[in-house]
Formats: C-alpha cells, sequence, structure tokens
C-alpha cells in the first residue's frame, strides 16, 4: 500500500511511502526520516486534512484505524529544530539559581562597592535559601522524577521560557537583596509564617510530582486518573486535578508574604496565570479521555476554578 506525504500548507506531495495497514504514524516518521534524515521523527506532526482545526495524529494510531487506503494522503507539518525536555528544564532552571545568586553572593558587582558595608537583612538570607531549595529541588525532579509524554520541544521555546525565568530571578532578586531593602512590617513571625507555608508547598508539590510519575510507567505515553496516595500530602488530587501547581502557587504566595517584596508578587501572578491555563487545559482533556473521571474536582483551586 501507498501512501503520499503531503506539506500541510501547500499539499505538495513530499514523498510516497510503502506502508502496511499495521504501520502506525510513528512508523510513517521512522519511513520518513529514512528519506528526508533532516527531519527525525520528533521533528515531524502529520494530520489526515488540511482543514482548520485537524487533530495531530498520535504516534499509535494506525493506518487502518485511520481508514486509509492505497493512494491516500497524510499531511506533514515540520515542527522544527527540537531539543529535549530534560536540556530545556536544566537550562530554565539552573538560570534562575546562578542570577539570583549573584545578586546574593555579589552584592558589590550590582549595587557598587558600597553595598558590602551593609549587612544583609535576614530575610535576604532566608529568601536566598528558599529559591536555591526550589530550583535545586525543580533540577533534581528534572533528572530523577519526571517522565515524559513527549521527549521533545521546539527549540524556539527554550529562548522564551529561559528569558522569563532568569529575567523574573534577576528582578526578584534586585529588590529582596537591595543594601535599602525593608524587612517585612511583622518581622520574624511574618518571615516564619511565610518559610513554613513554603515548605509544606514545596514538600506538595513534589509529593504530587512523585504520585504522577507513579501513573506512567518507564517508557510509555499511558495516562490514569490521578488518585490520592498513602502520602497526605497528595490529598488535594481529592479537590483538583493539578496539586502540583495548587502548591507552585502557593509557595509564591509564602515567598511573596514572606519577604513583602512586590515582584515577588509579580512573579507570582504571571506563573499562577500560566499554570492556571496549563491545569484547565489538563483538566479538560481528563474529563474527555475518562468517562468515570471525578466530577466534583476543579482544575486549580478547589471549589472555584
Amino acid at each position: 500500500m501507498k501512501i503520499e506525504v503531503k506539506h500541510l500548507r501547500s499539499g505538495k506531495t513530499l514523498q510516497v511511502l510503502n506502508v502496511t495497514a499495521k504501520t502506525t504514524i510513528a512508523g510513517v516518521k521512522e519511513l520518513y526520516a529514512r528519506e528526508c534524515p533532516k527531519y527525525y521523527p520528533d521533528r515531524q506532526q502529520y494530520k489526515i486534512s488540511q482543514e482548520k482545526g485537524a487533530k495531530a495524529l498520535k504516534d499509535e494510531e494506525t493506518i487502518s484505524s485511520l481508514k486509509l487506503k492505497d493512494g491516500s494522503s497524510l499531511y506533514f507539518k515540520d515542527l522544527g529544530p527540537q531539543l529535549g525536555w530534560s536540556t530545556v528544564f536544566l537550562c530554565e532552571y539552573s538560570g534562575p539559581l546562578f542570577v539570583y545568586l549573584l545578586f546574593y553572593l555579589r552584592p558589590s558587582i550590582i549595587y557598587g562597592p558600597e553595598a558590602n558595608d551593609k549587612p544583609m537583612d535576614i530575610t535576604a538570607h532566608v529568601a536566598a535559601g528558599c529559591w536555591t531549595f526550589h530550583y535545586a529541588k525543580r533540577i533534581a525532579e528534572t533528572l530523577f522524577v519526571h517522565r515524559f509524554s513527549h521527549s521533545t520541544m521546539p527549540i524556539r521555546n527554550l529562548f522564551k521560557n529561559c528569558g522569563y525565568y532568569w529575567s523574573f530571578a534577576a528582578f526578584v532578586s534586585y529588590f529582596v537583596n537591595h543594601p535599602l531593602y525593608t524587612p517585612p512590617y511583622y518581622g520574624m513571625s511574618q518571615i516564619f509564617g511565610g518559610l513554613v507555608l513554603f515548605v509544606i508547598c514545596q514538600i506538595g508539590n513534589f509529593s504530587s510530582h512523585f504520585a504522577l510519575r507513579n501513573l506512567r510507567p518507564p517508557g510509555t505515553k499511558e495516562r490514569r486518573i490521578p488518585y490520592p496516595t498513602s502520602d497526605p500530602f497528595t490529598f488535594l488530587f481529592n479537590f483538583v486535578s493539578c496539586p502540583n501547581y495548587t502548591y507552585e502557587g502557593g509557595a509564591w504566595i509564602a515567598f511573596t508574604f514572606m519577604t513583602q517584596c512586590l515582584p515577588a508578587f509579580f512573579f507570582f501572578l504571571a506563573g499562577f496565570y500560566q499554570m492556571t491555563v496549563w491545569a484547565m487545559n489538563k483538566h479538560r482533556a481528563y474529563r474527555k479521555e475518562f468517562k468515570d473521571y471525578p466530577r466534583n474536582r476543579k482544575s486549580i483551586v478547589p471549589f472555584l476554578f
């Protein structure tokens, strides 16, 4: 059986591939890559038609399941050069760690030599510890915990994501570590309260990530309904689809409260907005894929949305 591979936009025939009824889309990608090595499988995407809104085909779908016949067409889209998710995450998370600590450990470079003459407030030390712990945790999770459903992402996204994380790190760190930084109004009680909430949320975030990891066997793209485990920090799965994002938002609210720093609040708002978009998309996908998905769950904020 022959299948024509056509360009998604122009409709021009790019290749004619010999396939069988059992050939998967992943197999089509391998065949096309043999003919055009530049377009390795992770760079390819296929659709069944050129119509706007046509969904990308999944790797496990077969020629027979798509009801394609001899002479049928598949429409090819080049996703552009790709990078592994682990590489992307390591770049995203190592940058904020380095940038923030540059302001904290070498204030004379940023604020001038006189910055060394004024001791930092204890809030700056606690905040630096929290920031370092958070991004060190993220790096460790990237290396040892996360299992990605997609192995790569477009390389262009690396610059956008790194720009977001690195610039916000500089923005927040500049004010928290500034020689003229004003300590929190309620002093140590505010610092301690924020620190406790931050640590709780970090543990909850890790617990949620670990629970989600165990839902996907190694080397697969299997999806299951997440439920609370024996870990008490996973109880939020009873109320929201993405408790990892809920805990993440809580951590940055705690950091903002602890430092009483407006740039930290802006960082929370930007991040929580994006996490809400992701959570709502995942929530819709869960409800569409699993008919028995719990109807009382929200996306990210219990009882609200």
